[in-house]
């Protein structure tokens, strides 16, 4: 299942997050006379490989290591120099994330300056290789998606809360926005509840009917057919790592395998044993004639219908 984060972002349609790279990525090599000075219109996420760095971030003294994360926010004035013998090397990348293309999203969190990413193991051979293809002009789609990764690592470790003004500002689209964001962040956590819709909209500051109606607007689905949905993602990892049809509808709390098939394949478009001996082909690499990709060349899920 998605993992669980602070944020819980990890569950959320790919299409509620919108990144912009708003310049070419920094591929930090630093000597002892390194020196910066300068202001960022844009946020910065500046992540530590080797050495280390000290700076002053509107005046308040920070120190970046190996391992660490550093968000500059946009509009902030720094200064930075290297602290250690060595080569002080890394990442440094402008960009903006925006929330259904409308609102800062970094804007409504308190976050910590630095942060130690929790899964350096992971991330440390990711950040290298970013920084190894990184262009010198421009960006490209694999580094849209590596970096947005890395920018959710670094969020899951800085966060501390969302800004309570975000929260209770009912008046205005942005909160509206967010809690959207936060309600679909929620059922990805804990699809398998049959009470975390109607438990998640008790939380918002809104009418249950009108935010029913603001979350099938910007998600696209009703609250209730994206949990649906959320449901068949768990079933999906299920029946690819190996369990079989009648396994994967009873841990996903369907005690009749044939209606699960039927809304598997409503939902996702192929049945439940088609979707199993396809990933086993993969997995095996063999092909598989039987599955829709193979004829058609690509495989779309099949569009929601709406409850």
């Amino acid at each position: 299942m998605d993992k669980t984060v602070a944020l819980g972002l990890y569950g959320i349609p790919p299409d509620v997050l919108r990144l912009n790279m708003t310049r070419s990525t920094i591929r930090m090599r630093h000597d002892v006379n390194w020196r910066v000075d300068k202001s960022v219109d844009q946020h910065d996420l500046v992540v530590c490989l080797t050495g280390s760095g000290e700076y002053l971030i509107n005046g308040r003294r920070v120190s970046l290591a190996p391992g660490e994360g550093m968000l500059i926010p946009g509009g902030s004035h720094f200064v930075g120099w290297r602290a250690t013998r060595g080569l002080y090397t890394g990442i440094a990348q402008h960009f903006r994330l925006d929330l259904f293309n409308e609102v800062d999203l970094l804007s409504q969190m308190e976050l910590h300056t630095t942060a130690r990413f929790r899964r350096w193991e992971m991330i440390e051979p990711m950040v290298r290789y970013y920084r190894e293809i990184a262009p010198s002009t421009s960006t490209n789609l694999i580094q849209q998606h590596m970096f947005m990764f890395i920018l959710l690592e670094f969020l899951d470790a800085a966060f501390i809360r969302w800004r309570e003004q975000a929260l209770i500002n009912t008046a205005g689209s942005d909160a509206l926005s967010l809690h959207i964001m936060l309600m679909a962040a929620d059922i990805s956590r804990d699809p398998m509840s049959e009470e975390v819709v109607e438990q998640s909209l008790a939380r918002r500051p809104y009418n249950p009917d009108y935010l029913r109606r603001a979350f099938r607007d910007k998600i696209g689905h009703t609250p209730r057919r994206f949990r649906e949905f959320k449901r068949m993602e768990y079933a999906m990892s299920l029946l690819a790592t190996g369990h079989s049809v009648k396994q994967a509808a009873a841990k996903i709390g369907f005690a009749d395998p044939l209606y699960f098939s039927r809304q598997f394949k409503k939902l996702i478009g192929t049945s439940p044993s088609v979707y199993r001996s396809s990933r086993r082909h993969l997995v095996e690499g063999e092909p598989n004639s039987d599955h829709p990709a193979h004829s058609r060349g690509t495989y779309t899920r099949k569009r929601f219908e709406e409850v």
